[in-house]
């Protein structure tokens, strides 16, 4: 309909009128249907049914010729047969003028209404006219709890039996539906104004004047609200067009409203045997996730979708919301003091330590002021809020280590299994399908209760577990087995085992928990086999997690990791903070060099110093030797100028000293004292001399903190300067950063949030990302955080910024190659650094292809565009894209679009030497033809499955030499996606690849995520490299990665050591996987410096009170490391 003229009227994008047309404008404002931004699209649609008639008093041509087609818009919008009809009559009669006659009379149905089977052809006008329909037609259902159900008005007038069927079995799990559809602009204005909450009905008895234009006396009460239509609340389909714009107001109606909001609809743009071969795919998953999450919406549940032209339900996946609905509602009725609780930490890999350790998050401690919060709410938690945070931890591993190697860790198995939580077998099955158990049965080769399962014991399985009143804290089982830690990944039909099953059927369905968390990041149920979007009942998360609430504590910094946890957990994301930020500083010999440097520069003042320079030269070349700095600048000390090679060492050191760190970890609910403060605010400042001259930041940011904390609460900040007397108060970046400041000071949110979820209330949404990249856009903390609409990816600001990039890497390479060009640069895809960054890896690929993006209207990305090769100014070089199965399944628009636009470049008409993509295709011999996809460059684990597993056989030490890592990242990786190659297997195709790859480019933004920190960067990154140096039979493969800086910057530095450490068995175990990257960058990278190791040695083992620290705050830990430590030093 917008692209159809009448005479002189015409509603299409770029017409000359430019917005309502004058007579338009004027009907709506006379209707008052002109008023808040976001209510417009309802009021053009409600003006349809008004505007015909009015529109005829009104004189002149143009008049006439709006009022065709409003009337003609009028028939198609109120749909049904009839109107279609009718209105080619109106066409041919008013319009063409090719027959006697009108259209007839429109069949209305009302934009907005209510609709029951047990009343057809009737509408409701509003939820109190329904609500009071039911009660007399149901009596018996008044206690009932009741659920608004948004539906699509077309589906309606279709008479579509979907609607029945959903009406139908709301009802058979005892909630009343409260079905109001809605032509999909108006559910905003339903929920405001139409449906009100307990809370509600409190704050306006109480005289509070809320957002919105409620009707009082048409609204209903609910208890939660379900969209069956996805997209956002505000401007539905239409608001979507925006990416986000009116997500805020969506926020402020469901925040004021204050009850669980989910989406559950089936699929209208995806048939359900796609569903349940792919998963949710494409723009129905932006639909259905990514745009709906903008609003802090939860539990996403596909409960059907189309077989042919037909709508079909699928009863178990409707019992799944009904079951979850009732769950959430639970928790608003329910005594804080009855409520059971199941908090879920994780262990893995075991026996190193990893017991009560996340990233970035110090979980004994948040453990501790998590069960002081409950308590002072109301909950029984026995006598856990006088433990301390190590008293606890201590608890919980004697509890979960009551079973090890297979034998019972007591004087007798009856003292054993009184010690433990423990699931006879008989009970395990009765609370799995038939279907389930036999699949797990199958798996294991074993009965469920078999002696021969992981901690399984006479029959039982040994869940662990501490007790304390209603709480009750258990540690998540491992995925595979000690010693053969690949089993579960492997094989993509193998299950959890009987004990990980009956770890959360328990919590579920023995403990009969009603709610659980799940602290830090992360777990590992969400990442099971299933479906990659849009679970089904055969994927193990939903068969695991079932009905019970679930609130994920989140680092915030991670939406990408988090939104998997949303999308196949069922979770409702606690974001926490980040740690507060440290500068790297000089230390040891680093600290030496800058002396001796300083001193050689003061010998140059001196004309008579020559000795005395020689002399210093001789001891900065021993200092560089002897701490590998002339390695990491690539300094060959007999030929190098000393000038020239002084002033590199001093470029270096300064930026050695001015690299940031994550200093320690962050205790939930904890915010950040002044001195940590400072450590924030100085980050945010930057160090650009230029805009704030060396040695006055700390000042500065001393300022801007005591701005905003209350000085006489903190001895420390009475003597600190003011911010109105500083000459740098009116920056933009000051206000930014007192901006930051004042949101830090909230983080008590993140405790309040967790609470807010246990009463089954709304949690605000906010974008995940990083403070210093976002500032304040990403606080405060605890809230339910999301990612990015990928359609939207990259950014105009991350293209910029990849190309420029690329640009600089190309240029690189040439440099080490006497001009020549790259021919293959392989560039990692992971979905953390993409949405942090808006897709600045991406950009790199572009740049690289010699691609730009092309934006449609609505601002969305819907084309990669090759530039021609004049604009370009060089060749255009192939890429190796390997994607994280996070950015796989979050962004798979733009893996078409990378697709399209690779094997558009290798089926261009461009000469070989100018375009590498087509001559690698050409290359291609008849031979290879049947097995090699010619142009495929996007690789990736099997689908529904995750990681490279390179780290696990790391950290058990399963392998021998690194090729054989390689082999290992080149069987999980060799599966070939792009549109219609849903990850087919081709290790032909990777190979072919690999065997051109001249480089591997690593995009990192992230203070808190280096190279060192996860393991998955040296599994992925590093094993790609070596995979690439094999396939090119030993050719020199280059890097653009700064492990180097990274590991002087964190874990050599003996301030960063002295923090982490502080953080008791957290930052044991955080230095214990550093020492395990090493090894692993060892074995991938061929990363095998002495220094490095020579240093860490003497950091962590030499040093007798860091070596201490780590033996008694976790002596798993000390166990690990100490090994890899003495034969680094040859102890």
């Amino acid at each position: 309909m917008a692209a159809t003229r009448v005479g002189t009227f015409e509603m299409r994008p770029g017409a000359k009128r430019k917005g309502l047309h004058p007579v338009l404008r004027s009907v709506l404002r006379k209707l008052g249907l002109v008023g808040r931004e976001e209510d417009k699209l309802a009021g053009y649609l409600a003006l349809l049914k008004t505007a015909p008639k009015l529109l005829k008093l009104v004189p002149g041509s143009g008049a006439r010729d709006l009022r065709h087609w409003l009337k003609v818009y009028a028939y198609w919008n109120a749909g049904g047969k009839r109107n279609v009809v009718e209105m080619i009559k109106y066409i041919a009669g008013e319009v063409l003028g090719v027959r006697q006659g009108s259209g007839g009379e429109i069949v209305q149905v009302p934009n907005v209404g209510l609709v029951h089977p047990e009343w057809k052809g009737h509408f409701f006008e509003h939820p109190s006219e329904y609500v009071a329909w039911y009660e007399g037609r149901f009596p018996e259902r008044k206690g009932w709890s009741r659920v608004g159900v948004l539906l699509y008005r077309k589906h309606v007038v279709s008479e579509l039996g979907y609607i029945d069927n959903l009406i139908e079995w709301f009802e058979e799990a005892r909630l009343v539906p409260v079905p109001v559809f809605i032509t999909g602009v108006e559910a905003h204005i339903v929920v405001r104004d139409f449906l009100t909450s307990t809370e509600e009905e409190r704050r306006r008895g109480g005289g509070e004047r809320l957002y919105g234009s409620f009707r009082k006396g048409k609204a209903a009460r609910v208890d939660a609200v379900v969209s069956t239509i996805g997209f956002p609340l505000v401007g539905g389909p239409a608001g979507s067009m925006a990416g986000g714009r009116n997500a805020d107001v969506g926020q402020v109606i469901l925040r004021q409203l204050n009850v669980p909001y989910l989406v559950a609809a089936p699929l209208l743009i995806q048939d359900l045997k796609s569903w349940e071969k792919n998963g949710v795919a494409g723009l129905q998953s932006v639909v259905l996730y990514s745009l709906p999450e903008l609003d802090g919406a939860i539990d996403t549940v596909c409960i059907g979708g189309l077989v042919g032209e037909d709508i079909f339900l699928i009863r178990d996946r409707v019992q799944r919301l009904t079951g979850r609905l009732n769950k959430w509602i639970a928790l608003r009725k329910k005594p804080n003091s009855e409520k059971k609780i199941a908090i879920v930490i994780y262990g893995f890999p075991p026996s190193i330590g990893a017991t009560g350790t996340a990233a970035l998050l110090n979980v004994p401690k948040s453990l501790a002021s998590m069960l002081r919060r409950l308590k002072a709410e109301g909950y029984d938690v026995g006598d856990g809020d006088q433990l301390s945070a190590e008293q606890l931890l201590t608890l919980v591993k004697e509890k979960d280590q009551v079973m090890q190697g297979g034998k019972l860790n007591a004087a007798s198995a009856r003292e054993a299994l009184q010690q433990t939580t423990t699931v006879p077998s008989s009970d395990l099955k009765r609370w799995m399908s038939a279907a389930d158990t036999e699949r797990i049965e199958k798996s294991w080769n074993a009965d469920m209760g078999s002696s021969n399962n992981i901690k399984t014991f006479a029959d039982r399985h040994l869940l662990g577990g501490l007790r304390l009143g209603n709480v009750w804290i258990g540690v998540q089982p491992p995925l595979g087995i000690v010693g053969d830690p690949m089993r579960m990944m492997f094989d993509r039909d193998l299950t959890p085992h009987p004990q990980y099953a009956a770890f959360y059927r328990w919590i579920e369905l023995g403990l009969m928990a009603d709610a659980a968390i799940h602290v830090g990041t992360h777990g590992t149920y969400e990442w099971l086999p299933g479906n990659p979007l849009g679970n089904s009942r055969d994927s193990w998360s939903d068969i695991f997690i079932g009905d019970l609430p679930n609130l994920y504590v989140y680092a915030a910094n991670n939406p990408s990791e988090a939104s998997l946890a949303k999308r196949r957990g069922y979770a409702t994301i606690i974001s926490h903070n980040v740690p507060p930020y440290g500068r790297a500083a000089l230390y040891g010999q680093l600290e030496q060099l800058k002396s001796l440097i300083w001193e050689f520069n003061e010998s140059m003042q001196s004309a008579g110093a020559l000795e005395r320079r020689k002399e210093i030269r001789i001891a900065i070349e021993d200092k560089l030797l002897t701490s590998g700095l002339n390695v990491d600048l690539g300094i060959d000390l007999d030929k190098a100028e000393t000038i020239d090679f002084i002033a590199d060492v001093s470029t270096y050191l300064k930026t050695l000293e001015s690299r940031l760190f994550s200093s320690g970890l962050h205790v939930l609910g904890r915010a950040p004292d002044p001195g940590e403060a400072v450590g924030f605010v100085e980050a945010l400042l930057g160090n650009d001399p230029e805009l704030i001259p060396e040695g006055e930041a700390t000042a500065l940011a001393q300022s801007i903190v005591a701005s905003v904390m209350d000085r006489a609460e903190f001895d420390a900040m009475r003597d600190w300067p003011d911010l109105s007397a500083s000459a740098f108060k009116d920056l933009e970046l000051v206000t930014s950063a007192r901006e930051v400041v004042e949101k830090l000071m909230e983080t008590e949110k993140e405790l309040d949030n967790m609470i807010r979820g246990l009463n089954g209330e709304f949690i605000e949404a906010l974008p995940g990302g990083d403070v210093l990249r976002d500032g304040a856009g990403v606080l405060p903390t605890g809230s339910n955080i999301h990612a990015l609409d990928p359609y939207r990816l990259p950014s105009q600001v991350a293209y910029a910024t990849g190309r420029a990039i690329a640009e600089r890497v190309i240029q690189v390479h040439r440099d080490a190659n006497n001009g020549e060009y790259p021919e293959t640069i392989a560039v990692p895809l992971w979905g953390l650094d993409n949405i942090k960054t808006k897709g600045e890896s991406v950009g790199i690929v572009l740049g690289l292809l010699g691609a730009e993006p092309v934006v449609d209207g609505t601002g969305r990305v819907v084309r990669f565009e090759l530039m021609d090769l004049e604009r370009l100014g060089r060749p255009r070089v192939d890429v190796l894209m390997s994607l994280s199965g996070i950015f796989r399944d979050s962004f798979e628009h733009v893996v078409f679009l990378l697709d399209d636009v690779c094997r558009r470049a290798a089926d261009s008409g461009e000469p070989v030497e100018q375009n590498f993509i087509k001559k690698h295709a050409e290359s291609v011999s008849g031979e290879d033809g049947d097995e090699v996809d010619s142009a495929a460059r996007l690789f990736s684990n099997p689908p529904a499955d995750y990681g490279s597993m390179v780290s696990e056989q790391v950290a058990e030490s399963s392998w021998d030499d690194g090729a054989e890592l390689a082999g290992t990242f080149v069987k999980r990786n060799a599966y070939v996606y792009g549109r219609g190659r849903n990850g087919q297997r081709s290790e032909a195709t990777l190979k072919k690849v690999l065997s051109t790859t001249a480089r591997v480019v690593q995009q990192i933004d992230s203070v808190e995520y280096g190279l060192s920190d996860i393991q998955e960067y040296y599994a992925n990154t590093g094993a790609l490299l070596k995979a690439a140096r094999v396939e090119n039979e030993g050719a020199r493969v280059g890097a653009s990665i700064v492990l180097r800086l990274e590991l002087r910057t964190r874990l050599l530095n003996p301030e960063w050591a002295r923090r982490m450490l502080a953080n008791g068995s957290g930052g044991a175990f955080e230095v214990s996987t550093r020492m395990t990257a090493l090894v692993g960058w060892g074995g991938t990278a061929g990363f095998g410096d002495d220094f490095v190791f020579e240093q860490a040695a003497e950091r962590y083992v030499l040093d007798e009170r860091n070596r201490d620290v780590i033996r008694k705050a976790s002596p798993e830990a000390y166990r690990y490391v100490l090994p890899r430590e003495r034969a680094w030093v040859g102890a």
